[in-house]
């Protein structure tokens, strides 16, 4: 699978998720600057972390304005694959490629800490190294990573299965106190209607180095490497 990167002022996880798609791959990413508008030739668009634009605005807000979008939905469009980590997240819900918003944390403060997801469904692209069920350390680092959408809407992924993971315990029982940003229903990512597109808050891309803490985001990256 050949995936690209792309940047947006302020972005600063972008080598983080290219050493974790390199080291699955066997080859480097493609690095996109926010003014570019072509994207043929790729399979898998990333949207990292970081604070775009300064977070002015709305988190996500500037970026989700910018040329490259217009190439990013198209792509999306014709059934190309998108990742959204993090600030990548809040881009894709402003960009209206996946529902909802990422408010501010419960507890207002920014977060940076190791959480547990669990997987709802292990029967995409993006989880298909993982088992329905299965829970797997991420690290989170976010102030605003509150997922919240109205009631028809959530109800509305539920029932298309399209929450993809869920803030739980060690033990993948979902609880309170496991879902430290008050996220609605313990939703920590959710896919588009054709799983193609998956924003995830947490960061799977820096547990792929036994040597920097552990592998359990490795899965993710194998998967998109295999498919």
């Amino acid at each position: 699978m050949k995936a690209g990167i792309v940047l947006f002022p302020g972005i600063n996880r972008e080598r983080d998720m290219a050493i974790a798609l390199e080291r699955a791959a066997g080859h480097a990413p493609r690095m996109i600057w926010h003014t570019e508008t072509e994207l043929a030739g790729l399979d898998l668009i990333v949207l990292p972390g970081g604070f775009s634009y300064g977070d002015y605005l709305r988190c996500g807000a500037m970026a989700a304005q910018a040329p490259v979008m217009g190439a990013v939905r198209a792509h999306a469009a014709r059934g190309g694959y998108v990742l959204g980590v993090c600030n990548g997240f809040q881009i894709l819900t402003e960009a209206g490629l996946l529902p909802g918003a990422l408010l501010r944390n419960a507890g207002l403060r920014f977060i940076s800490a190791d959480c547990h997801l669990r997987v709802e469904r292990a029967d995409t692209m993006f989880a298909a190294r993982y088992q329905r069920g299965a829970v797997f350390r991420a690290p989170m680092a976010h102030g605003d990573g509150n997922y919240f959408a109205d009631a028809a809407t959530l109800d509305r992924l539920e029932h298309e299965g399209l929450v993809g993971f869920r803030y739980a315990t060690a033990t993948g029982e979902v609880t309170p106190a496991a879902n430290r940003n008050g996220s609605a229903r313990s939703i920590a990512g959710i896919y588009s209607p054709n799983l193609r597109v998956l924003g995830l808050m947490p960061h799977p891309e820096d547990l792929v180095d036994p040597l920097l803490g552990g592998v359990d985001g490795a899965p993710l990256f194998e998967a998109l490497a295999a498919a």
